[in-house]
């Protein structure tokens, strides 16, 4: 390429070194005015001084006082910014300059580092700064500084409660007419007593697991004839008549979730099999359910028997209905020691709500328990009543024939009994010394409790329904102890309705009239309806008691022969 001459090249321009110092000065300035922090620590005394000795002085004069003041505090950094200037000043003075205010520049942001601080006399310190390229970082403090001091909890005290001796004859007769109480013998059920007792002891002796099936309406003993035959095997048990045994309750109504029976089966087996040992962690439902599994598949010969009752099975029915086939499974391995009591409300659940798997697991092993009839009810009242003067024979009686006509339920013939004595406490209480005490409960009173456990909201209602909307009410409770489920679905029982109506003669409302009376008695909660839909396939299920229903609808010619076809 040919070279450009001498005279072509362009000239640099040529100023002034006063200028250019002027000039790079003047952006080194703007620049640590734009660095520089917004708070600033107050000047001191000797600093003001100086700033106002350098007012009066040229820039040059100033800018050297600056140098020897911060060669003299630096001398390492002093003696390095000399040889650079010393270096830059012997070649191009633009370039010398340019270095000096570089130094310059740094030894400012080296100042702006210097704290101070003042002591007790006024006289300001200044504290010298990190050294050059070494950054501090600041450590925040490991103890965390709470507002609300940690106190260890410290639980209450126990206090024991003597429980008080019966004073009168009637707050005996309370004590033992409670649901809860345990009586000492359980009447009129020792068929039932006997047949569950021989299918356990059988089972137990063998080292076998089995099911069974127990089934009948709500209030007939169920729950109880199973927990005394636990009682005498225990009993047999600690006499070393029978092999030894665990056992374990789950109750469906005490579950948020039926996957929770896995977590108590679990428990219980552990407990069984390391009884001195401290509790462990508790493990989730599908690691129990693994755990569980992997117990039932191997040889334990220490493993001891365990007898598992599970109540209300109604309401651990899944839709894929995999807890009731592994509790019902489980029994029929060779390995395995469980003995599954299964207790329900419906005689044909495992036809109508199980799949053909799992109601083979269940076997033939069935026992259904039947309702009460008032004879059996007055014994049983009267096994609770033994040595307390407090009744009247005849209205023990007319408790048991009216609760025989409704359900049949021990339970509720215990709570009227139980009634009718707080009514005659109440007014032994108000009574005075002119008036004749009453020594025991009579009809009259037997009359009066009854009236006051069903003359609830719900019964007053349940009177003032019409003809079909009491009749509907009466399907839908047909319909649900037919199916076993608490829902069933509005095409179906308006059907069984239609059918109804026709087998007695009534006129028949078309399934748009029916609709309506579902909504009406949806509205008044009688039912719950479910939302969003008005079709054959809408869900719908009842918000009352099926014994106001009974005992209001019982004196009504036609549905009182349909409910007693019913029972």
């Amino acid at each position: 390429m040919p070279r450009l001459s001498t005279k072509e090249a362009p000239r640099p321009l040529r100023r002034s070194r006063r200028a250019i110092g002027s000039m790079a000065e003047y952006s080194s300035d703007e620049e640590d005015r734009k660095r520089a922090p917004k708070r600033r620590s107050k000047p001191t005394i000797t600093q003001k001084k100086k700033s106002t000795n350098k007012i009066d002085k040229s820039d040059e004069e100033v800018e050297n006082e600056s140098e020897n003041e911060y060669i003299e505090n630096d001398p390492e950094d002093s003696v390095s910014d000399s040889e650079s200037l010393n270096n830059g000043s012997s070649s191009d003075p633009v370039a010398s300059s340019g270095t000096r205010n570089v130094a310059t520049r740094s030894r400012r942001a080296k100042a702006s580092t210097v704290s101070t601080t003042t002591t007790a006399a006024g006289v300001t310190k200044k504290k010298p700064g990190p050294k050059k390229g070494v950054v501090k970082a600041s450590i925040a403090p490991r103890k965390v500084q709470r507002v609300n001091t940690i106190i260890p909890i410290t639980p209450l005290k126990e206090r024991s409660i003597e429980r008080s001796t019966p004073a009168t004859s009637y707050e005996l007769a309370r004590e033992r007419l409670h649901v809860s109480a345990v009586p000492d013998s359980l009447p009129c059920r020792e068929n039932e007593f006997e047949e569950i007792m021989g299918y356990l002891e059988s089972a137990l002796e063998e080292g076998t697991g089995t099911c069974i099936y127990i089934s009948g309406v709500p209030g007939t003993g169920k729950t109880a004839t199973v927990l005394e035959v636990i009682r005498h095997l225990q009993h047999k048990s600690e006499n070393n008549e029978i092999p030894p045994f665990d056992f374990a309750e789950i109750n469906g109504m005490k579950l948020t979730d039926p996957n929770q029976a896995y977590n108590l089966l679990w428990d219980c087996l552990e407990k069984s099999a390391n009884p001195g040992a401290e509790q462990k962690k508790r493990v989730t439902s599908a690691h129990a359910l693994q755990l569980l599994e992997a117990k039932f598949n191997q040889q334990d010969s220490s493993q001891k028997t365990t007898v598992v009752l599970m109540d209300e099975l109604d309401i651990l029915v899944t839709k894929k209905q995999t807890v009731m086939y592994n509790f019902f499974e489980w029994p029929n391995r060779p390995f395995s020691k469980l003995i599954v009591v299964a207790v329900a409300n419906t005689m044909d659940l495992p036809e109508r709500m199980l799949s053909n798997k799992v109601s083979s697991r269940l076997g033939l092993t069935r026992i259904n328990f039947q309702s009460y009839n008032h004879s059996q009810l007055f014994k049983i009242v009267e096994s609770r009543l033994q040595g307390i003067d407090a009744f009247e024979k005849e209205a023990v009686e007319f408790a048991a024939r009216k609760v025989s006509s409704v359900s049949g339920d021990a339970r509720r013939a215990l709570d009227i009994c139980r009634r009718a004595v707080e009514i005659v406490e109440s007014r032994i209480r108000k009574q005075t010394d002119s008036d004749k005490p009453a020594s025991h409960v009579t009809i009259g009173i037997v009359n009066e409790a009854i009236r006051e456990m069903f003359s609830s909201p719900s019964v007053a209602f349940i009177q003032s329904c019409s003809l079909h909307q009491k009749l509907f009410l009466v399907s839908v409770m047909r319909r649900a102890r037919r199916t076993g489920l608490a829902d069933v679905e509005f095409g179906d029982t308006a059907l069984d309705h239609m059918e109804t109506c026709k087998w007695y003669s009534i006129d028949r409302p078309t399934m748009s009239d029916l609709m309506r009376v579902c909504e009406s008695l949806g509205q008044t909660r009688a039912l719950v309806v479910e939302g969003g839909r008005l079709d054959l396939g809408m869900r719908i299920s009842l918000n009352l008691a099926e014994e106001d229903i009974i005992m209001t609808c019982k004196s009504d010619k036609v549905i009182g022969r349909l409910l007693d076809t019913m029972n």
